[in-house]
């Protein structure tokens, strides 16, 4: 990874692109220390430590939320918004058509995406300046007012800042700004444990179980990742004037999670949903439902999150990977998988193939999110920095680093035919 980014480096294109990512970035820090005004920022705080699904939230918002500056929602809504747009255009025919009209089809779903993130954004800062209750320094209209524009405008501007990472810079730049939030809450982590081992409520044997199992996540993590079954395709000879073509054998390499880590961000932030519905009615019977029985850590929690990460798994294998397009390519180019026959028994054999390893690949994705749970569970304490933070950051970084390396491979490959 280091030498990757160090050959990158001499690459003027490339350099260009990481000092822009890195200084929106830096920006995206910068405004980490804006805070909005009217909130008892120290009332807020031990709630945040007391509620686990806060304390997540406030993991994903990198640290944002405790303090509640003006990216207190993080880019939630923005997230929110895309799942219910990519879920509506399997549903809507005309947004399903925008999807396959090619890059104006993608910059109007952007737009609409854009537009729902808004709304979004104003329905959960509404909704959470109406529940804050004695968290409110003063409880009038302006008030409320003030910090739903606030942190509405900070949603927007992290959304903003995001595109013109993904545009302009190295990586995408939502996932480098949740990469970023969560790698920024690991020095305020370790003081955490380093405080329950004071104070006793951690034992040094369930420390070092702890980091031996985040040694052994990171590894399996990048094994997954990085994982491949190589499907085997024959080319048939074929002669084109006087020359001969094909004959020739190569691979479909076929990733174990070709979802990423987006299951699992969707997945949080989908959890995190009901949270935030039921802030609009505190006092309500369906927000004494929600604390009771849908608090981050619960059994029917663990149980929803589980199910949402493998289904996700499965909606954007299904939308990064088609087999049909596959099949249908390989037999123009007049190619075949050995013992499979062309056509639909080739499709049937790479749906086959890919239905279980992206079974394989979202349940290894769901123990990975949850066991840390269970274990801060069982020894009585609030892992914030856990099997979620871990995936997304280790998931990132191998993207971001894969997209250097295909940037270099790209420039490499011009370099050559312009010489």
């Amino acid at each position: 990874m280091v030498s990757t980014l160090k050959d990158a480096w001499k690459i003027p294109d490339l350099r260009r692109k990481i000092l822009i990512t890195l200084a929106l970035l830096f920006v995206y820090r910068l405004g980490s220390f804006i805070p909005v005004p009217f909130i008892d920022t120290a009332q807020l705080s031990q709630l945040v430590n007391q509620n686990g699904m806060f304390g997540l939230f406030n993991i994903i918002s990198g640290g944002n939320f405790g303090k509640f500056t003006i990216f207190a929602m993080s880019i939630t809504p923005y997230i929110n918004a895309s799942i219910i747009m990519n879920l509506l255009a399997f549903a809507i025919p005309s947004l399903e058509a925008l999807q396959k009209e090619g890059e104006e089809g993608r910059k109007k779903l952007a737009q609409y995406t854009r537009f729902l993130t808004i709304l979004l954004a104003l329905i959960q800062a509404l909704g959470m300046s109406l529940s804050f209750g004695d968290l409110l320094t003063e409880k009038t209209t302006f008030t409320v007012f003030t910090v739903v524009l606030c942190i509405t405008a900070g949603t927007a501007f992290l959304m903003y800042l995001g595109e013109q990472i993904t545009e302009n810079g190295i990586g995408n730049g939502i996932s480098l700004i949740i990469f970023i939030s969560i790698v920024s809450r690991i020095p305020s982590s370790i003081v955490q444990m380093y405080q329950y081992v004071s104070i006793g409520t951690l034992n040094i044997i369930s420390l070092i179980v702890f980091i031996v199992f985040i040694v052994v996540v990171i590894f399996g993590v990048v094994a997954v990742q990085e994982g491949q079954r190589r499907i085997p395709v024959q080319y048939a000879k074929r002669v084109v004037g006087r020359k001969m073509y094909g004959g020739q054998s190569t691979h479909i390499p076929m990733r174990v999670n070709m979802a990423g880590v987006i299951p699992v961000i969707f997945a949080s932030s989908l959890t995190l949903f009901p949270a935030t519905i039921s802030s609009f009615f505190p006092t309500s019977a369906f927000a004494n439902f929600i604390s009771t029985y849908l608090a981050w850590g619960s059994w029917l929690t663990n149980i929803i999150y589980v199910v949402l990460i493998i289904a996700f798994t499965y909606f954007y294998t299904a939308v990064t990977f088609n087999p049909y397009d596959i099949a249908d390519n390989i037999k123009k180019q007049g190619g075949y998988v050995p013992g499979i026959r062309p056509g639909k028994p080739t499709v049937e054999y790479l749906s086959r193939i890919m239905n279980r390893l992206t079974l394989f690949g979202g349940v290894f994705l769901a123990i990975i999110a949850v066991i840390p749970i269970f274990v801060g569970n069982f020894m009585g304490v609030n892992l914030q920095f856990g099997g979620t933070s871990l995936l997304i950051v280790i998931g990132v970084a191998l993207e971001t680093v894969k997209q250097i390396e295909s940037e270099m491979m790209m420039r490499h490959h011009q370099g050559f035919l312009k010489s």
